[in-house]
């Protein structure tokens, strides 16, 4: 029998392919796109993409700003404990912000219309201007601050890098603290809410700017009104700078228009695995989404912002106070409510009138008026309630002994 031979056999042939290179990675940023070369993009991406999909290290900047925060809070605090030696926060009748009492605000740093005026016998204030966008009013105002910072800001710096999102944070708070200082009161006021507003303010610039490029713009455009608006109610309680929230708005967008032209674009989510997720467009023509990145967008929106700036630091350096020419602004810092004071206690003192009547036996009569001077308390440069106490009961006192000394006469 013949046996088979090895090339007889049956075998089976199996062919192995090489696999496909893998596709090439999408650019970080559309910047380095020239596009006069009418190039495609693969597609738009979510206006809040997924938060997982980026590294840590892209939101070290927000993080740092809340740590600020915290701190000066935690230092607000204690302050409040030990300077009063009561509890450490203060009954909601004085602050319905579960927070500090108004003498502590001043010590720490708010703004207040007699810190702010320039006499002779006032040290300069000034330094409040950067001290006071650090500062919450209280728990619950920190709570809802930070919350939305941390979601408004993770996003806007991912998508633009921590430089931009820097120098607008920064800017809008200080711009914030000018605005405020125009409408401010005998009442301290905070303003760390106006940092918020301006990256409010440049996440709808970046949103218009890089209209193209995103998906899901209704639910951004939102949440950006229900943020604006949480907060904005919230400003109406007292110790919160509402015209800083206002004034720090528009420098945002402003500095949106400016810095925010091109989003930093590292991965595309395909899918929708996220709140704000949605499935991907094709075909974006690259001139459309740049046809806002235009110098003169970028100019104009320079030069007002400049303007603005200028005429700004040119009021409150000349002590200019907007309330005297306008009544119901007021009603924008704080809305009066029974269960809260729009004023402190020590406004009602500013300029204290005392009007009083005697009749002799004769049915004679005599009317006396008194004003007390608002520099005597301006010039005094008070601390705390009780200085105030103190130089009100001298005026009462030497009232008291005037008045006798005429009866004793008549």
């Amino acid at each position: 029998m013949d046996e088979e031979t090895p090339a007889d056999k049956p075998h089976a042939q199996i062919d192995i392919k090489s696999p496909p290179p893998p596709p090439p990675p999408f650019s970080s940023s559309v910047d380095n796109v020239n596009p006069e070369k009418n190039t495609e993009v693969e597609g738009k991406f979510p206006f809040f993409k997924s938060r997982y999909r980026q590294r840590a290290s892209d939101t070290w900047l927000i993080s740092f700003f809340v740590i600020l925060h915290l701190l000066a809070f935690i230092t607000t605090m204690l302050f409040n404990y030990f300077s009063l030696g009561t509890a450490l926060f203060q009954p909601l009748s004085e602050n319905p912000l579960l927070g500090p009492s108004a003498s502590t605000l001043d010590k720490v740093g708010a703004l207040r219309r007699t810190f702010l005026a320039q006499t002779k016998a006032q040290t300069n204030q000034t330094w409040r201007l950067f001290v006071c966008p650090w500062l919450h009013a209280g728990l619950i105002h920190f709570s809802i601050n930070i919350g939305c910072m941390v979601f408004v800001g993770i996003h806007l710096e991912r998508d633009y890098g921590p430089l931009r999102i820097g120098i607008i944070y920064l800017v809008s708070a200080f711009f914030g603290s000018l605005v405020c200082s125009l409408f401010v009161g005998n009442s301290p006021v905070v303003t760390s809410s106006a940092a918020l507003f301006g990256l409010l303010g440049a996440m709808l610039s970046g949103l218009i700017r890089n209209w193209k490029v995103y998906t899901s713009k209704c639910a951004a455009l939102l949440v950006l009104f229900i943020v604006f608006a949480v907060n904005f109610l919230l400003g109406l309680l007292p110790y919160i700078g509402n015209f800083a929230n206002i004034g720090a708005f528009i420098p945002g967008l402003l500095l949106g228009f400016v810095l925010l032209f091109t989003p930093q674009i590292r991965q595309m989510s395909k899918n929708k695995v996220g709140l704000f997720e949605y499935s991907v467009k094709r075909s974006t023509n690259l001139k459309q989404k740049l046809k806002f990145d235009m110098p003169v967008l970028r100019g104009v929106s320079l030069l007002l912002f400049t303007i603005l700036l200028v005429g700004c630091l040119v009021a409150v350096f000349r002590g200019i106070d907007i309330n005297q020419y306008c009544e119901w602004c007021r009603f924008v810092d704080c809305l009066p409510s029974k269960r809260w004071s729009c004023n402190d206690r020590t406004n009602a003192c500013e300029g204290l009138p005392f009007h009083q009547r005697f009749t002799s036996k004769d049915n004679r009569f005599v009317h006396y008026d008194m004003l007390m001077d608002s520099n005597d308390i301006k010039n005094s440069n008070m601390d705390s309630m009780r200085q105030m106490t103190e130089l009100v009961c001298e005026h009462m006192a030497g009232v008291s002994i005037l008045f006798s000394s005429y009866i004793k006469q008549l």
